[in-house]
């Protein structure tokens, strides 16, 4: 039986966008084995958790919009791009199911930011730098990132025989982690800028990934790729239910 991934509508608003990147998520999630399941975002909280209940994993997708800075007490740049609370909303409950649960949670782009926040971390609102970390929505590649070594993401890409000292991507963001939130830690950066492009959890046993690229838009050539969304089907397929059974499960303590 394939493993039911909850994928939250990437944009209530933005109707264009979520029918060019959508069907990337939903191929990748079934070429690797399991079925997606997208939540719209006008879903109430009762559908979100229902349908989150029979789940058991979640991907938190990109988006054009931007985490509200007021969640992790900044005031708003400029460049920082309106938020999308019906998304919000989606992505928190998610979250809390997943944590609460233990359930796989793969994010990204957007879905980094969203998570980061939601577990107490801050954001870069927007990028300054002489890396073009933008240009993946044009280009195979924008830049390369650093894997650090001890790290669930490296071995997924040691494992697939890909171990490079450089492994390049396709990010298309203008916003970065900061400080990682509770119960995260860096595994990935940008070496010319020390821009952070991954974040995993420190729970051994809580499969928790997110990368700042775009691994779902060329799955069909790159093998780092496909060996990113085989281990998340793969902790999803093994997924066993659990109770929570320590303090620093599910929302960070600011958040009860």
């Amino acid at each position: 039986m394939r493993p039911r991934i909850a994928i939250p509508t990437p944009h209530s608003q933005k109707p264009d966008y979520n029918q060019r990147s959508l069907p990337d998520y939903i191929a990748a999630v079934e070429k690797s084995g399991g079925e997606a399941v997208v939540i719209p975002a006008g879903a109430s909280n009762a559908e979100i958790a229902r349908t989150a209940s029979t789940c058991q994993g979640v991907l938190l997708p990109g988006s054009p919009a931007d985490v509200d800075p007021q969640k992790f007490a900044q005031p708003r740049n400029p460049k920082t791009n309106d938020a999308d609370p019906a998304r919000d909303n989606l992505d928190e409950l998610l979250l809390q199911d997943a944590y609460n649960m233990r359930k796989p949670v793969f994010g990204i782009c957007y879905g980094l930011q969203s998570l980061n926040v939601w577990r107490t971390g801050t954001l870069v609102q927007h990028i300054e730098s002489k890396v073009d970390h933008e240009i993946g929505r044009k280009a195979v590649t924008a830049h390369v990132v650093d894997l650090e070594p001890a790290s669930r993401l490296a071995k997924v890409i040691t494992d697939a025989a890909l171990a490079k000292d450089a492994l390049p991507v396709n990010s298309s963001h203008h916003q970065s982690a900061d400080v990682p939130g509770d119960g995260l830690r860096v595994v990935a950066k940008s070496p010319n800028d020390g821009v952070i492009e991954a974040l995993e959890g420190t729970d051994a046993k809580h499969w928790v990934l997110a990368v700042q690229w775009h691994p779902e838009r060329n799955m069909e050539a790159d093998k780092a790729s496909q060996a990113l969304f085989r281990d998340f089907i793969s902790a999803a397929a093994n997924y066993q239910p659990k109770s929570p059974d320590r303090e620093d499960l599910g929302a960070p303590a600011s958040r009860r």
